[in-house]
């Protein structure tokens, strides 16, 4: 079997060398493993210093959003071959030694996708007020996708190649919240497995450049993923809303 641990990135000239160097070079269960670049159209040194650092396989994009490198990496790790996707960020945020737990549902054939959660109420570079916004945001989404997840915005994701071949993405900002709302329609066996985190994280969030932005940027989505998915829970939460403004009137 093979395994690909695709990495989306965007002017990561900073991070990327330590990153690699933290991954795997086997994975139980696995006949071979190849790691993947997603470059989103950098404008750095990111794809050089890969190549230093022994990546083989770049898939070369227009700077396309965050979302739009997943999806497109996913399509690129089926071209090649993989059996299962492993999703990392750039930023060393994730341990990537954790890779054989999460991926082991999905070689045990008991589950198609894995999310990797992390301990996001103890992580030491999360202020207080991102912790009560993730656990705020996490009860959301549970509620909503009928999903026992977590960690919502998690990106360290294994997906079967059944799913990644198939999976479709809308959006161009984030596909994480999105993604649960497509596994939960198409009722894909899922597991939530708990996951470390590093210490330090080499570079801030450039996804999330206010909480204000986030949240406003993440809701539309949702929206837009109710109206695609769970058209129910839509209209029943604008006509709920209407009954209480025409009540307050």
């Amino acid at each position: 079997m093979l395994l690909i641990i695709q990495i989306p990135c965007y002017n990561e000239e900073s991070c990327i060398a330590q990153t690699l160097s933290h991954l795997p070079k086997s994975i139980p269960g696995f006949d071979s493993l190849e790691i993947l670049i997603i470059n989103d159209g950098s404008t750095d040194h990111t794809m050089e210093i890969a190549r230093q650092n022994g990546v083989r396989h770049i898939l070369d994009l227009k700077h396309v959003g965050l979302a739009q490198a997943f999806q497109a990496g996913l399509k690129e790790s089926c071209r090649m071959g993989a059996d299962i996707v492993v999703n990392l960020d750039a930023d060393n945020q994730y341990n990537a030694q954790d890779i054989g737990a999460v991926v082991k549902p999905l070689v045990l054939g008991t589950h198609q996708v894995a999310i990797g959660e992390r301990d996001l109420q103890n992580l030491p570079y999360f202020s207080k007020s991102k912790r009560f916004l993730h656990h705020i945001g996490n009860k959301f989404i549970r509620l909503l996708s009928g999903l026992p997840v977590n960690d919502a915005t998690s990106g360290f994701r294994a997906l079967h190649k059944d799913v990644a071949q198939e999976i479709a993405i809308r959006s161009s900002y984030t596909y994480t919240v999105e993604m649960l709302f497509y596994i939960s329609y198409n009722k894909i066996r899922t597991a939530f497995i708990p996951i470390r985190c590093n210490d330090k994280v080499l570079r801030p969030s450039r996804l999330i450049r206010s909480n204000t932005e986030y949240i406003v940027r993440t809701s539309m989505i949702i929206l837009r993923s109710l109206i695609r998915y769970k058209p129910i829970y839509f209209y029943g939460i604008f006509l709920i809303l209407l009954f209480l403004i025409i009540c307050a009137l």
